[in-house]
């Protein structure tokens, strides 16, 4: 099968340098909505949707994180954007450095947000653990499994309705390409090409995030040139919506960094 591009939904929010942001497993653009506030003030800041989520169409449900890549590529080309600051949560931090190996004239500074390389076997074992129980027994039996991963306790208990709607786009997804995505997601292993990046990178995570780990992002760091690693306590997976103004304030001081730190190269 041809590896093509789809045409995502997108919207451009503020004005400054630009920055794409890419939302992870069964979201969509508004999984950002948190921390645009903050973003749009210092970026142009492109959200978008992944394909088959949100407003985006699918043409076949077995894709691939290659034609994920494109997807950013298409939407990069029609913002006319040349070069950009890019970076995503989950599964949207494999998406970004994917994109900064493949197409690095076009990047200036990537952020990787609560995701994860190096995996011993035991780790990718309870991922794909996750995936066997979803084909068994469906998505909504393991939204318990998957709220627990990424909210703290504490939230859950004083925010329910947002996490009954994070949970509620998972179940809207369509089952095929949630479960697609949650299978790329687990057979990525970024350490095979991450020493190939050569923009300066963020990493970002939470204290008790068990799947994208303190440890797993320490070992990323090492693959990584140019890097700074945040690891944010007590936070679990969820951070964009947990934690929006601490993701939010670390990614404004790592891009003016990467951007005073350019100019001064020049």
């Amino acid at each position: 099968m041809a590896t093509l591009a789809v045409d995502c939904h997108y919207s451009i929010t503020g004005s400054g340098p630009p920055l794409f942001l890419t939302h992870g497993i069964g979201a969509a653009e508004d999984a950002w909505r948190f921390m645009l506030p903050k973003l749009s003030k210092h970026f142009s800041v492109v959200t978008y949707d992944l394909r088959g989520h949100g407003k985006s169409s699918v043409t076949h449900k077995n894709f691939t994180l290659d034609e994920l890549v494109l997807d950013l590529e298409r939407i990069r080309e029609k913002t006319k954007f040349e070069k950009a600051h890019f970076a995503g949560h989950s599964l949207g931090g494999m998406i970004a450095p994917a994109y900064a190996l493949k197409f690095p004239d076009h990047v200036i500074s990537v952020g990787l947000l609560s995701t994860v390389a190096g995996r011993s076997e035991e780790d990718s074992k309870k991922v794909w653990n996750v995936i066997k129980e979803m084909e068994n027994n469906g998505i909504e039996k393991t939204l318990q499994t998957l709220t627990t991963r990424w909210f703290t306790d504490e939230f859950i208990n004083i925010n329910p309705d947002l996490v009954k709607r994070r949970l509620k786009q998972v179940v809207d997804t369509d089952p095929e390409v949630f479960l697609n995505v949650f299978k790329i997601y687990a057979k990525t292993e970024m350490l095979l090409w991450l020493k190939n990046i050569s923009k300066p990178c963020l990493l970002l995570t939470g204290e008790n995030d068990g799947g994208c780990s303190p440890k797993h992002n320490k070992i990323m760091a090492n693959e990584i040139k140019d890097f700074k690693l945040v690891i944010l306590p007590k936070y679990k997976h969820s951070l964009l919506i947990e934690a929006p103004n601490e993701v939010a304030e670390s990614l404004i001081g790592f891009i003016n960094f990467t951007l005073k730190a350019d100019r001064l190269r020049k």
